[in-house]
């Protein structure tokens, strides 16, 4: 559950550093690697990753990889092309054959090395790829529970998942399998927040629907994203500036800034028309002045911002400089 949120805390912090107009679609579900590191002098180990469920992926000097627990004890030989890491109780791995499966903490295999790609385990499936190009999802059995059909996958969060169609639309599937969200949008949010998840229809306007696939803020955005504490920034279609909407579709905070942030720590950076930068709560409320030619956002109660001569201040959420 913490690496799941971990995952979901990286993708959305990823996600927010892109411009406004750059919410990319991941269309080809891609491996989720870690970057192995250079064992200390003396190692048995060329490499070393960090530990997850109790063991950590190492590589000997031929190259294969296996698993050692806290102690440093070898609890899985290491006979693989490829290892991440564990997450609820299995853990990917890829053969000789440049083939995909999944192991337990034994080292027993679960589900064979079959498959062109696979990712990591969500509430209990996983998403797999065939020689067809198409994916699926197995359980922790092995077993395939969703036919593999879909153009791209990624994982389930809140019971849903999104797929992509041959057609290149994109909705949501359950657990079953069953569309819930026909796919028939240009793109989806990778997962539903709050059991909401922002669309984009064909004329590439954005909305929101929930997890019925009932549309429940027509698709009128140039840009929307998640909801965080109740809001989503959008960006109005005809004047192109920034704002937050809350659940029901209302215009909380107008749409008057050049550039918004998402919500972080209950404050989000703003840039007004002199592209000054500076930061609001969630009522709109300016509590650091625009004032900045750049600004970060809040990140364990801090922010930093940079004035004109190239000086960096940092403040708290009230507002004050604290260094």
């Amino acid at each position: 559950m913490r690496l799941r949120f971990f995952y979901f805390q990286l993708l959305f912090s990823l996600l927010a550093t892109l411009p406004a107009w750059g919410q990319t679609t991941v269309i080809k579900r891609t491996e989720t690697k870690q970057s192995p590191k250079p064992a200390k002098g003396g190692s048995r180990w060329e490499s070393i990753n960090e530990y997850h469920e109790g063991l950590a992926a190492v590589r000997d000097k031929n190259g294969k990889w296996g698993f050692i627990d806290k102690s440093g004890k070898l609890i899985i030989p290491c006979q693989w092309e490829s290892a991440w890491w564990f997450e609820e109780g299995l853990c990917q791995v890829r053969d000789s054959q440049n083939k995909y499966g999944f192991i337990d903490k034994t080292g027993k295999l679960i589900s064979p090395c079959q498959w062109e790609e696979t990712c990591h385990f969500h509430e209990g499936l996983a998403a797999v790829r065939d020689k067809n190009g198409k994916w699926g999802f197995i359980d922790k059995s092995g077993k395939l529970i969703i036919p593999c059909q879909w153009e791209s996958a990624w994982w389930f969060e809140e019971g849903l998942c999104q797929v992509r169609d041959s057609q290149n639309k994109y909705g949501f599937i359950d657990k079953t399998g069953k569309l819930i969200s026909p796919c028939q949008w240009e793109e989806t949010c990778h997962f539903f927040v709050d059991g909401m998840a922002w669309v984009k229809d064909a004329n590439n306007k954005y909305g929101f629907i929930d997890k019925t696939g009932r549309v429940v803020i027509p698709c009128q955005w140039r840009v929307a994203e998640w909801f965080l504490y109740g809001l989503a920034k959008v960006q109005d279609a005809t004047n192109y500036k920034y704002g937050f909407i809350d659940k029901s579709g209302k215009v909380v905070i107008p749409c008057q800034w050049q550039y918004a942030s998402s919500f972080q720590g209950g404050l989000a950076c703003v840039r007004d028309g002199n592209n000054k930068y500076g930061y609001i709560d969630t009522l709109g409320t300016i509590i650091i002045p625009c004032k900045w030619s750049w600004a970060l956002d809040f990140h364990n109660g801090k922010a930093s911002v940079r004035d004109d001569n190239g000086n960096w201040h940092h403040f708290n959420k009230q507002g004050e400089i604290i260094d």
